[in-house]
């Protein structure tokens, strides 16, 4: 997503089959050093070497020692890095800031038990509508907010919109149906687990603020919509075909699923997600996270209510998520924490893909490809639909 920290240029994001991701090692190599012959005519007198050591002098222990401290250089550079830890690439999550977050998933997990019934005072009629909240996450203006304006239908019976905008950015907050929409935000950094509190708070929030928001929605502000809402929302909630790897889903006599799945792309096999594993220092990851559970696939999703619960409730793959990255080139946590958990957590609930579009074509700067005007045709509009899916980012 846009605060997603952008790639590296070679780079691309791991919902594409051929993703390649940065080597994180760093091969120092040294070039030889000449060696000089005192005799040597090919340097100056006064490089030469003209008053040789007497024997005795040369194994006198002043001569030893400053010999040893020199001999030892070169293995104190060579072994350094593993006695002495780097400093962090990444910006850590600040207490105050973790201490609210704890306070608004603890909220939302209260909220949302079935033994508290005012929790679901809001469902109490005999049919209630299930909501989309759609979450937007931003680090700049919404720069398509009028093309989401009329995306939305002028009553808000089947959706809800939450904003997270980073406060250190002054935002121009749209009208319409985003009016009142902003929730409490903390600042975000690329490459940081800054994205993943930012993420799990719009959850949370929405978690709180609607028990009938079944379906969430991760957006960014480049984000456009590539179908009505009425069709998305169909295909959510109606459609027996849409989803075709829940062959076991059931349809009440409202026309909804009993058996939700999560859109969200889960990926076990690419290149390079083993430095990605280690980016916070060699088996920091360990016990809680093996190698071989570590997920990882595109930012973008859209999960069930019960899956959102899962990440608000999550505090044992949180505590190694949200150690900073050692190596910057590798760290994209919101690419990590949400596959890796839910794939650990309820894998068959999952479709293992996600219904957001990314143009990683011809990138530049570690950034998706941006469409131009000239581009922006119908027959660019047809394409996109054929996919499959129902969002695009236009850029990052």
């Amino acid at each position: 997503m846009n605060l997603s920290s952008p790639r590296n240029p070679n780079s691309p994001p791991f919902h594409l089959p051929s993703a390649t991701i940065p080597d994180p090692h760093h091969h120092f190599s040294h070039s030889g050093t000449p060696r000089f012959s005192s005799t040597s005519s090919h340097f100056p007198a006064a490089f030469r070497l003209v008053i040789p050591l007497p024997l005795p002098s040369m194994f006198s222990t002043p001569f030893v020692l400053s010999f040893s401290l020199l001999l030892s250089l070169p293995i104190l550079f060579l072994l350094a890095p593993r006695f002495i830890p780097s400093t962090p690439q990444s910006i850590p999550i600040a207490s105050p800031d973790e201490h609210d977050d704890l306070f608004l998933f603890n909220r939302a997990a209260a909220g949302s038990n079935p033994n508290n019934p005012s929790a679901f005072s809001r469902l109490s009629s005999t049919n209630p509508k299930l909501k989309i909240a759609f979450l937007f996450l931003t680090n700049s203006d919404l720069h398509f907010a009028p093309l989401w304006i009329r995306f939305f239908p002028n009553n808000s019976d089947l959706y809800n919109l939450y904003v997270h905008a980073d406060p250190s950015v002054n935002i121009t907050r749209p009208a319409g149906p985003f009016l009142g929409r902003f929730i409490v935000s903390k600042r975000t950094y690329r490459g940081s687990p800054t994205l993943i509190s930012a993420m799990r708070r719009l959850i949370a929030t929405a978690i709180i603020d609607d028990p009938a928001n079944a379906y969430f929605a991760l957006l960014s502000q480049y984000c456009i919509p590539l179908h009505s809402f009425s069709y998305v929302y169909n295909s959510l909630f109606s459609s027996t075909t849409f989803d075709s790897t829940s062959s076991k889903s059931e349809l009440t006599h409202l026309g909804v699923r009993i058996r939700f799945k999560s859109f969200i792309e889960i990926v076990s096999k690419e290149r390079h997600l083993w430095q990605r594993y280690n980016a916070r220092g060699r088996l920091t990851m360990m016990p809680e996270v093996p190698f071989e559970k570590f997920r990882v696939g595109s930012q973008f999703f859209v999960l069930t209510r019960k899956h959102a619960l899962l990440v608000v409730n999550d505090r044992m793959l949180w505590r190694k998520f949200k150690i900073p990255c050692r190596t910057s080139d590798d760290c994209y946590p919101e690419e990590h924490y949400f596959p890796t958990l839910l794939s650990m957590m309820d894998l068959n609930g999952c479709t293992q893909y996600t219904l957001t579009r990314v143009n990683w074509t011809g990138t530049a700067n570690g950034h998706p490809y941006t469409y131009r005007s000239s581009e922006t045709s119908l027959w660019l509009k047809t394409r996109k639909k054929m996919s499959g899916q129902w969002c695009s980012i236009t850029s990052w």
